[in-house]
This record gives structure tokens, C-alpha cells and sequence, in this order.
């Protein structure tokens, strides 16, 4: 039997993520390789059916592995894939990958709702937002472009956190965990401010997701994040 080699504390299923990607960032397992099938995980890590599905079924929502229905799962190539019907931390899915995140703040400031920004969260116009905008970069190379509001009655600490430190993600789950969360995607082209922030050309085209979240039965955020098309895809499965 071939145990995983990661932290034993950690749950089954991380464990049997961690066992598969450290064999594809070893280079053992390789783009378009065929993985172990789940009963030759079950035999190779001493775990469950249920957990190694779990484990598959994540790494295959995530898009570093995509199950071939009679066939089998093999190794995903191209640009990574994030999340889309689930929220996820960014940092989180980019040390899944064994890449390393870094970000970048450009703003954190206070900032009264104009009509819109009222609209969208339910508030008189004028009020009190808090709002930041940063990038997430991979491996030093940019990958999302984050444009954020808040409410400050949800996280009223939100200017004070240090933000290459943790995520907005990370520090609104700890304050208000999301209840519900509304999804709208486009495509893009990018202005200005978003190419010199992305480093990418005029002509490389954007996916951008228009995310708003609900905790406490307010509307917690609204955000604007921006993927270049060539480094990034979107996508979810649903259960």
C-alpha cells in the first residue's frame, strides 16, 4: 500500500489531492496522462471509494484533471481553470496547482454608493462602502484583476487588514460568511487601466465576472474580477 505523502492531520480527501498533485508536479504524471482509476487509488492510499471520489471530483471542478465518461481521468493541459459556481479562494486554488500567490493592492479606501453602487446593494445613495482593488498573480505572472465593494456594517475592519497578507476572500468568509451568491460572466475588451494592471495587450480579451454576495440577509459585496483570456477559464460542475 502506498500511503499519500502529505500531512497526515489533514482531512482524507486533501490527502489524496495532495498524493495526485505532487505526482504531477514531479512531472510523473504528465499532461494527458491517464491517473490511477478510483479503485486503484482506493488499493494505492488505503481510503474510501467516497473520499477518493471526492478528491478526483475536486482536482476534475478545479480543471487539473478531466474524467473522460468509460474512459478514465487523465491529466488536464492548458490554462487553469477557476471556479465558477462556487466560491473559492483565489490564493487557495493557485497553491493547489503548486504555484505561488502573490498580490498586489492598487486601492483600499472608503468610497460613498453612487446610484449604481445604492442600486446594487440596497442602500440610500451616499452611504458608507469600503472598496479595494488588487491583483492575483501566479507565479509573478498577473491572473485576476479584483475590483471590490463592501458593506461596512458586514466587515467593518476590511481597510485595516493587510491584503498581500490574506485575501479579501479569506477575511469576508471569517466575518460574514456568504449565504448566497449571484454570477454574471462576459467577455471583454480590456481598457486602459485594466491592460496596464493585468500586463496584457490591447487586443487579448477578458473574462470578467460580475459577483455579488449576500450574508446576514444584506448584500454583502460587489466585485469585478477580470481574467485574461489566454491565462485563465471558468468553469463548475454542478451536484
Amino acid at each position: 500500500m502506498m500511503q499519500p505523502d502529505s500531512d497526515p492531520t489533514a482531512p482524507r480527501y486533501q490527502q489524496i489531492k495532495s498524493f495526485i498533485l505532487d505526482r504531477v508536479r514531479s512531472g510523473e504524471w504528465s499532461p494527458d496522462d491517464r491517473v490511477p482509476s478510483e479503485n486503484e487509488l482506493v488499493k494505492l492510499t488505503g481510503h474510501s471509494r467516497v473520499t477518493v471520489g471526492r478528491a478526483l471530483r475536486e482536482l476534475a471542478d478545479a480543471g487539473l484533471l478531466k474524467r473522460v465518461q468509460g474512459v478514465g481521468t487523465f491529466v488536464a493541459g492548458g490554462p487553469p481553470q477557476s471556479a465558477l459556481l462556487e466560491l473559492r479562494d483565489i490564493a487557495e486554488e493557485i497553491t493547489e496547482r503548486g504555484h505561488r500567490h502573490t498580490a498586489r493592492v492598487e486601492v483600499l479606501e472608503r468610497r460613498v454608493a453612487d446610484v449604481a453602487l445604492a442600486v446594487a446593494f440596497g442602500l440610500p445613495e451616499g452611504s458608507p462602502l469600503f472598496h479595494s482593488r488588487m491583483v492575483h498573480l501566479e507565479d509573478d505572472v498577473p491572473v485576476q484583476l479584483e475590483d471590490r465593494f463592501v458593506n461596512p456594517v458586514i466587515a467593518p475592519d476590511y481597510l485595516v487588514q493587510d491584503f498581500t497578507r490574506t485575501t479579501p476572500y479569506a477575511h469576508l468568509m471569517a466575518a460574514a460568511p456568504a449565504e448566497r451568491v449571484e454570477h454574471v460572466v462576459e467577455s471583454i475588451r480590456p481598457d486602459a487601466a485594466t491592460i496596464a494592471a493585468l500586463a496584457i495587450t490591447p487586443d487579448e480579451p477578458c473574462l470578467l465576472i460580475h459577483r455579488r454576495t449576500w450574508s446576514r440577509r444584506m448584500v454583502a459585496t460587489r466585485a469585478w474580477l477580470t481574467h485574461p483570456g489566454s491565462r485563465y477559464r471558468l468553469g463548475g460542475a454542478l451536484r
